[in-house]
């Protein structure tokens, strides 16, 4: 028996679980004759959640996630005493978070990210004494935190990001009166209202690895007392109204990598020993009333002696070439003279909207990748400087960083990148011979890269890519991928980026709307890497399919057939029984990215947080979806 695409109504919830048990329900599993597991994620439901779900006494896990289900979130659940796992993300529902939740005295996992919720926090949910997980993300939740929640001793990852919480966040984060020690790793709390100071308990959290309290509005002194969270890797502070200094005691912070500080009240000096910070990657201390240079820091040599993130970047004095050019260094590339780089040996290898590229060949054989822009194009001399110096800051793993750039006597105008020696996923992946395969892996971790980056672009970088294609993603000696061109529509004229807009995804991977707007957008952008996610999933490039047919259109034509195998690589389907369910989630997520309606398509966020849930860092096999052979998608 078929679950309904349209509504969850059809299903007879006045059924306690053994008529859901007799094997022709898809995505349920029962044990004893009682249903265990609601499993339908992705299937296009609507309608609501009867309140006669209270009746499956024996259910373990509710996961309901990515449908159109609306409605309010019936306080049964709250009867149920077997619920481990309550997934209901991406969904529709309105009102508030029933407190009945706080007699689920097993939940574990609790996520209702991405829907219409309001009202706050139940006390309650801190008598769940095993709930390790909150994702109350992407709501429109208001009120305060309970600091029923900040003493729990199970809680590892607190997610209230996007909504209206306001008031100070609690300073009780102790653990609890019974002693035990707490166990949180991350407190994602940015983009609300919180005021006041960032409390002091927070350096209790000896587990702590990531805090993120970005766009709200805390004030006062950071706490010194941070600096004892010393497995603390991401720490964002940025808009807020913090004030004072930057606290000594960062210096113990070891383990740091990304340090956001940016648009604050914060005075005094830039400490100098963030620049002995090795493992800091991201520094952003802009926007603040400091004085003092950004500490320089040597390039990082890892174990194996691949190079490292160089951490915090400045100028390198100017180096001129004979003829009277000038050349400026970044921090962290190879450097060099502007004759050497004028006097290197050329290869083409490719042309662009923005330029052409060539590999150079420097004097004692180092190779960089040299992009030539177009001079009638770009900026004056003075506004090209300023943004340029500005791009060439960037820093992110999977981010292509400029290196160099060189302004010619005549108004040529170069841009030093490193040289990626197997070139673009697209000459890469279309077209390498029979015996090189790109596991099922690879492409996963491609695809978690290239959303990180776009991730970074968007949210820290304020950048919208504009063009992004499979041709500009770059693979290094790792296959780790870079995205490059980002960015540069800040180095051209108005006609210039017009131009750009008008020829930008000329293989199929423009969003549908830029024919109308002209305007590109981050959704614009999470269309173009749902194509090249689609690309990854069927092998094919966008510019193979024809008839009018774009490759969105083409998967999504198969998968209404429901011939849903056939979408894939062949290379892909040898290992269908252990990985189907997760080309079948990646498919149905890259589809969602590929949406016709912009307001439909995720933000990078989101997507990454899909991709991860999907197959975590840290597994060998598929997500919680089990596996099997992909089959049909409603």
């Amino acid at each position: 028996m078929q679950v309904s695409s349209e509504s969850l109504q059809n299903w007879n919830w006045n059924d306690s679980g053994y008529g859901a048990c007799s094997g022709g329900w898809e995505g349920i599993k029962c044990a004893q004759g009682q249903v265990i597991v609601i499993q339908l994620p992705w299937r296009g439901l609507g309608g609501h959640i009867a309140s006669n779900i209270g009746q499956f006494q024996a259910l373990r896990k509710l996961s309901l996630h990515d449908n159109a289900i609306g409605g309010s979130i019936p306080k049964e659940l709250g009867f149920l005493p077997n619920l481990r796992g309550l997934q209901l993300y991406n969904n529709k529902f309105t009102g508030s978070i029933p407190p009945t939740l706080g007699s689920c005295k097993l939940l574990q996992d609790l996520d209702f990210s991405n829907n219409s919720l309001v009202g706050g926090i139940p006390d309650s949910l801190g008598n769940c004494t095993m709930l390790t997980n909150i994702n109350l993300s992407l709501n429109s939740l208001s009120d305060s935190i309970p600091v029923s929640l900040t003493q729990s001793s199970s809680l590892l990852f607190l997610s209230l990001q996007y909504n209206n919480f306001s008031g100070v966040i609690p300073n009780s984060w102790d653990g609890g009166a019974n002693g035990s020690k707490p166990m949180v790793k991350s407190l994602t709390f940015d983009h609300n209202f919180f005021t006041g100071r960032i409390p002091v308990s927070l350096s209790k959290l000896t587990d702590l690895e990531e805090i993120s309290f970005s766009h709200n509005q805390l004030s006062e002194e950071i706490p010194i007392e941070i600096g004892k969270l010393a497995k603390l890797k991401s720490l964002d502070l940025s808009y807020n109204s913090i004030n004072g200094r930057i606290p000594n005691s960062f210096s113990d912070l070891r383990s740091l990598t990304s340090l956001n500080l940016a648009h604050n009240n914060l005075t005094g000096q830039i400490p100098v020993f963030l620049g002995d910070q090795l493992n800091l990657a991201v520094l952003n201390v802009s926007y603040n009333n400091l004085s003092g240079h950004i500490p320089k820091k040597d390039t990082v040599k890892q174990k194996d002696g691949k190079e490292g993130t160089v951490g915090p970047t400045k100028e390198i004095p100017v180096a001129a070439g004979e003829g009277g050019g000038k050349l400026v260094h970044f921090e962290g590339g190879i450097e060099f003279t502007a004759d050497d780089l004028l006097c290197a040996t050329a290869e083409i290898m490719g042309k662009s909207t923005y330029g052409t590229v060539y590999k150079a060949t420097l004097v004692e054989g180092i190779q960089v990748a040299v992009k030539r822009l177009r001079e009638r194009i770009t900026k004056n001399q003075k506004e090209f400087i300023n943004e340029v110096n500005s791009l060439g800051r960037i820093r992110h793993p999977n981010l292509l960083a400029i290196r160099s750039y060189y302004l010619g006597p005549k108004g040529e105008k170069l841009l030093v990148f490193d040289y990626m020696s197997n070139g673009s996923l697209a000459s890469f992946f279309h077209a390498r011979g029979p015996n090189t395969t790109i596991d099922w892996s690879r492409r996963m971790r491609i695809m978690k890269g290239m959303t990180r980056g776009l991730l970074n672009l968007h949210t820290q970088q304020n950048i919208i890519h504009g063009n992004l294609t499979s041709n500009n993603v770059l693979l290094d000696d790792h296959l780790n991928p870079k995205i490059g061109d980002y960015g540069l529509s800040r180095l051209m004229t108005a006609a210039g980026n017009l131009n750009m807009v008008a020829t930008a995804g000329a293989l199929g991977y423009r969003a549908p709307e830029l024919s109308k707007l002209k305007k590109a957008s981050i959704k614009t952008d999470i269309y173009s890497l749902g194509v090249i996610m689609l690309e990854l999933l069927t092998g094919k490039s966008p510019g193979e399919v024809d008839d009018g047919v774009d490759l969105p259109q083409w998967v999504a034509s198969i998968v209404k057939e429901e011939w849903t195998n056939e979408v894939f690589d062949l290379e892909l389907m040898k290992d269908a029984t252990a990985i189907g369910d997760e080309l079948l989630n990646i498919l149905k997520l890259a589809l969602h990215c590929v949406d016709p309606s912009p307001s439909a398509r995720p933000e990078a966020q989101l997507v990454l947080q899909q991709l991860e849930e999907i197959r975590p860092e840290t597994a060998t096999g598929s997500g919680d979806e089990g596996g099997g052979g992909p089959s049909t998608m409603e």
